[in-house]
């Protein structure tokens, strides 16, 4: 097995107790920023390749290349463009998301139809495409990047509620299929992460009710939260790592909280 040089880090050796992925690839969508750019950064420093799949040609550039991996420009809302993705990929994180805040009765039904295609359809079928390889290795780690949003349910999010507990069965259903080939799906449940995407609810909320932002913060997004601050987006890529290491071969069909206490009320 071949080591591969780490960019970022100027070592082919994995960080110092980072679960070993050497001589591993790995794909990860929404790979360009937020939480898929910080799972991108930890895959490759883990000893990963890296494909980082993106829509947004300059960020899926930029990543790949500080971390010495490959870069993917797609838009996963097409179901023709999981087919110009690799095939051949251990390690397979379904990161790619999207949101839009409004009641039922005023929720755009094209909307809600693209995020059931980036946030369902697509991990499907990347599955569908992945899933091959890692039989025919006995070896692979599917980690899908849901949400609190697939356990519990707000108002005025019924698109991304209904994605992401569409994600959660698939990844349940995927764990059940790939136990008898050691491949393992799981979900990976944060609470809200301090990315692109919530920030702009930051902003959007804080001029909806006319208060200032760090307001919106602890008051609206963290009430249901016990701990009282955003989640880092390397926190939750910590656990997505953690979930290729070596220790958790039988952890399989679970939804992971990375919620600071959200879910224990």
């Amino acid at each position: 097995m071949t080591s591969r040089f780490h960019a970022a880090s100027g070592t082919s050796a994995p960080d110092a107790g980072a679960e070993d992925l050497r001589g591993r690839t790995a794909l990860v969508t929404g790979g360009g920023s937020g939480i898929g750019k910080a799972t991108a950064d930890a895959l490759a420093r883990a000893g990963a390749l890296v494909h980082v799949v993106d829509r947004e040609a300059g960020s899926a550039r930029a990543v790949a290349a500080a971390i010495g991996g490959v870069a993917h420009v797609v838009d996963l809302a097409d179901p023709g463009a999981v087919g110009t993705l690799p095939a051949g990929v251990d390690v397979l994180v379904n990161n790619a998301g999207l949101q839009h805040v409004a009641a039922i009765e005023d929720f755009p039904p094209d909307r809600f139809e693209l995020m059931q295609r980036v946030m369902v359809t697509a991990p499907f079928l990347l599955m569908r495409h992945c899933l091959p390889h890692m039989y025919a290795g006995g070896w692979g780690r599917i980690v899908n990047v849901s949400s609190m949003h697939g356990l519990r349910a707000s108002a005025f999010k019924s698109a991304y509620v209904a994605a992401k507990h569409g994600l959660e069965g698939l990844s349940k259903v995927a764990a059940l299929e790939g136990a008898p080939h050691g491949v393992t799906s799981n979900c990976v449940n944060p609470g809200y992460v301090r990315t692109p995407l919530v920030e702009g609810q930051i902003a959007g909320q804080a001029a909806a009710h006319g208060i200032p932002p760090e307001e919106v913060v602890t008051g609206i997004l963290l009430d249901r939260s016990a701990i009282k601050r955003l989640i880092e987006p390397e926190e939750v890529a910590a656990v997505c790592r953690w979930l290729c290491g070596p220790h958790t071969g039988y952890i399989t069909g679970v939804s992971l909280p990375v919620d600071g206490g959200w879910g224990a009320r």
